[in-house]
């Protein structure tokens, strides 16, 4: 799968760097795989679900969430956000 944009892992890393380990893991995993549909996706990630049309990730332990759009025909994941748990309960990323 191709991902856009590794920046945000980046950004998101360098503000709460215990995250780094497992964004990058999540990216090394997605990045190296070629995931058909939301099922496929979800036998490498079991805890990731669908909120309307985005695909969110727990990350570290629930620590963070990773909310993505996934295009499966084109192979692309777009990371649209990450954030910390209580950044995701806000719900402002919904608008």
């Amino acid at each position: 799968m191709h991902i856009i944009s590794r920046k945000m892992l980046v950004d998101f890393w360098e503000k709460h760097p215990e995250s780094k380990e497992t964004l990058t893991r999540w990216h090394r995993i997605v990045e190296r795989s070629t995931f058909a549909s939301f099922t496929e996706l979800r036998q490498a990630f079991p805890s990731a679900d669908m909120v309307g049309r985005y695909t969110v990730f727990n990350i570290g332990g629930n620590k963070a969430r990773l909310i993505a759009s996934i295009h499966y025909d084109r192979s692309k994941v777009y990371v649209r956000h990450v954030l910390t748990h209580q950044e995701y309960d806000l719900g402002k990323w919904k608008t």
